[in-house]
C-alpha cells in the first residue's frame, strides 16, 4: 500500500514540477542524480518592509487560569467562599473529602508534584553544602557551614512538570474563573 501512495505522489510532482521530472527521469535511466545547486539565502526584508506580527491572543495570568482549573474540576473557589457557619463539622467534611479529592488531580496532572526531599518526616537528613535555599529551608539553631544535619520537618515539593491549560477566551473574559450560569425555563 505504501508504494502505490508513493506512486501517485511521485505522479503529480512529475506532472507539475519539471525539475522533480528530470531527476526522475535520470533516476529511471540509471544515471547518478546531479549535485542540488546551493541554496541562496533569502533577501534580507527591505527597511520599509516589516514582518507582519501575529495576532494577539487574549491573555489569561497563568495563575487565574490555575484557579479557574481548580474551580471548574475541583469548586474549589465555591467551597472557599461558602459562609460555612451554618454547616456542621461532619457535612464541612464530607464537603472537603470530594474538593481534596480533585484538587489533589488536577494538581497532578498539570505539575506531576514530588517531593523535594524523599525520606520520610522525622528522618534524620544532611543538607549539602552549596545547597539551594529555594529548594532547603533551615530552620532552628543555624550555625557554622554546610553541610547540616538536621531532622527533616516537610520534605518540601516541586514540579517536575508545568502544563497550564491554553486560554481561548476573549479579552473581556480574561479574569473570568468560572462563568456565571444562567438555566433557562
Amino acid at each position: 500500500m505504501g508504494r502505490i501512495l508513493l506512486a501517485f505522489r511521485v505522479f503529480f510532482k512529475v506532472l507539475f514540477n519539471g525539475e522533480v521530472a528530470s531527476r526522475v527521469d535520470r533516476a529511471l535511466v540509471g544515471l547518478a542524480a546531479p549535485e542540488p545547486a546551493p541554496v541562496q539565502p533569502a533577501p534580507a526584508p527591505k527597511a520599509e518592509e516589516r514582518p507582519r506580527p501575529e495576532p494577539k491572543r487574549p491573555n489569561q495570568s497563568e495563575a487565574v487560569t490555575l484557579l479557574a482549573t481548580l474551580q471548574r474540576e475541583a469548586r474549589l473557589v465555591d467551597f472557599l467562599k461558602e459562609d460555612l457557619s451554618g454547616y456542621t463539622d461532619d457535612q464541612v467534611g464530607a464537603a472537603v473529602r470530594a474538593i481534596h479529592q480533585d484538587a489533589a488531580k488536577v494538581l497532578d496532572r498539570l505539575f506531576s508534584l514530588r517531593a523535594v526531599v524523599s525520606d520520610e518526616e522525622g528522618a534524620a537528613v544532611e543538607v549539602p553544602a552549596g545547597f539551594d535555599a529555594a529548594r532547603y529551608r533551615l530552620t532552628g539553631k543555624v550555625a557554622g557551614e554546610a553541610p547540616f544535619r538536621g531532622t527533616l520537618r516537610h520534605h518540601g515539593w516541586e514540579a517536575s512538570r508545568c502544563e497550564l491549560p491554553q486560554f481561548t477566551g476573549s479579552d473581556s473574559a480574561a479574569k473570568t474563573i468560572a462563568p456565571a450560569e444562567v438555566e433557562l425555563g
